[in-house]
């Protein structure tokens, strides 16, 4: 046992000659007008807290993989390039590969990976990187690593072994990094061929952390964060002053970043995956999609063809399961149906099956209004959906009239959103009725989204369907009173849309949000989200 930390103190003394002779020597051909030879301060993860403290206002250079993310695997995002960007035979390719990735090394794993995964894409329409890949860096993002990150207040450098343009967004957008330095892919003809550019020489990275950080951030110094087996751009760290260096050991200990220290709140992402497809994982979903498609088709032809009353106990047999809760004062069903004209559910919008689970929960016949939907969900559907034109004394029109044939549900966002956030309300809703019933809806999904913003519209109920398990969670809220509507209490359209959406978020605890349905799709899909 006494021979193992003197085994370990030896080689870490050897890892540091060795290092900071290449460093050196790279930076005195930088500086050879300096009288002395430059050596970086090496210190490891335990001395790091204390130590960044005397250098908050220091530009940082830190790696990404090894001193931020508590994974240092990148099988899991290229495997996300090759899914949501190739489809399902690319991953499929990439995963078999797999053993041999590990096996070849890291350059030459990185290089098959970047191979398979990018080849044959267009470069103008790649829009993983910023649709996809950063909510799953962010869940990735070690606790202890960001606080590192953060402490220091000068100009920050991501630096990464995978391709920039997959890592560029989540930095700059979601951790408000200056700069990334990272490999280029090379295009020919508007298309990625699956290469690499080739490493950078030192004098050509020197050029160009010159103009990253400033001559006046060359000229005095640069903390450094990288890991111990980083083995790509040593040489950029060379113009550190200090650099820690982080174990895989030290990593293991790390927690996940809560999402209240979001720099930038993940309010819209993409994609169908709904899980982190480690190979594990992947191998789980490969073994799951032919017997997912035969449930698919059982749950359709259940749901579609036999009464609430029969469907409801198989389908939470087979997975789809849903809690529904209702005030004490919730009038039931007889009485209800003594009224004339119907109620107006208005509630958030999470999937396609939010009007129907509705509809399931209170044993009733419910129409539902939408403001885009695909020809094959419609199909699909066990009510009976009314699209929206955009024009709205049309739309008031229609909505008007279906209230007077019975109960109605709308969603007013006018599209999903995954994450714990409402969208702007539509105050078209408000103006209509003053019988409004505010519905809260919370729904998870175990390995596929049913929604995307970019992707074929058409398989949202596919996949929805494929799902292993998924739970719906649908609270009927009080009415809400005369005195806060339109016609009953004279309040503007906007108080009351806002108001709704306000108690909703209160139920869900989510965050109200101004953005719309036009801004989740110039972000997601670069257009309208016009199906």
């Amino acid at each position: 046992m006494a021979g193992k930390p003197q085994n370990l103190n030896a080689f870490l003394f050897l890892q540091k000659i060795l290092l900071t002779k290449t460093w050196s020597k790279i930076y005195l051909q930088r500086k050879a007008s300096n009288s002395h030879g430059f050596q970086p301060q090496f210190n490891k993860y335990p001395f790091l807290a204390n130590g960044l403290e005397t250098h908050s206002d220091k530009a940082l250079m830190f790696h990404t993989e090894g001193a931020l993310l508590k994974s240092s695997s990148v099988f899991s995002y290229f495997f996300l390039v090759a899914f949501e960007a190739g489809g399902l035979l690319r991953a499929f390719i990439l995963f078999l590969l797999h053993p041999i990735i590990c096996l070849v090394g890291k350059e030459w794993g990185l290089k098959i990976m970047v191979f398979v995964c990018f080849v044959g894409l267009k470069e103008e329409s790649f829009r993983i990187g910023r649709t996809v890949l950063p909510k799953f860096f962010l869940e990735d993002v070690g606790n202890e690593g960001f606080d590192m990150v953060m402490k220091c207040g000068g100009k920050k450098i991501g630096v990464t072994d995978m391709p920039r343009v997959m890592v560029d967004c989540f930095l700059k957008d979601y951790l408000r990094v200056e700069a990334v330095v990272g490999r280029e892919l090379k295009v020919v003809c508007g298309h990625f061929v699956g290469l690499m550019e080739e490493k950078k020489p030192s004098s050509t990275a020197f050029l160009e952390l010159d103009e990253l950080l400033g001559k006046e951030n060359m000229d005095s110094s640069v903390i450094g964060i990288s890991c111990f087996n980083n083995s790509l751009d040593q040489q950029l760290f060379s113009c550190c002053e200090v650099l820690y260096m982080v174990s895989e050991a030290d990593k293991k200990n790390w927690q996940a970043l809560p999402r209240e220290k979001y720099p930038r709140p993940l309010i819209f992402h993409d994609g169908r995956l709904a899980f982190r497809p480690t190979p594990l994982a992947s191998l789980r979903m490969f073994m799951w999609i032919p017997f997912g498609i035969f449930l698919l088709i059982v749950r359709a032809t259940v749901g579609c063809l036999i009464p609430y009353k029969f469907s409801t106990p198989f389908l939470c047999f087979t997975g789809l399961t849903g809690t529904l809760i209702r005030p004490s004062s919730f009038p039931d069903r007889a009485d209800d149906e003594q009224k004339q004209g119907g109620v107006l559910y208005v509630c958030n919008h999470r999937t396609l099956l939010d009007p129907i689970y509705v509809s399931i929960g209170l044993d009733k016949p419910f129409n539902a209004v939408t403001y885009s939907l695909s020809r094959m969900t419609e199909l699909l559907a066990p009510i009976k959906t009314v699209r929206l034109t955009r024009n709205r004394e049309e739309d008031s029109k229609m909505i008007g009239k279906l209230l007077k044939q019975g109960d109605l549900v709308i969603c007013p966002e006018g599209t999903t959103c995954r994450e714990p956030y409402l969208l702007r309300f539509s105050p078209l809703f408000a103006e209509i009725t003053d019988e409004i019933v505010p519905v809260a809806i919370d729904f998870q999904v175990s390995m596929f989204y049913g929604t995307t913003a970019s992707g074929f519209k058409f398989l949202d109920p596919f996949f929805l369907l494929m799902n292993p398990t998924s739970h719906c969670s649908a609270s009927i809220l009080e009415k809400l009173p005369k005195s806060l509507t339109c016609q009953g209490g004279g309040k503007s359209k906007f108080e009351v849309a806002n108001r709704v959406q306000a108690i909703i978020a209160k139920a869900l605890n989510f965050e109200c949000t101004s953005l719309t349905r036009r801004d989740k799709y110039m972000i997601l899909a670069g257009n309208q989200g016009i199906v």
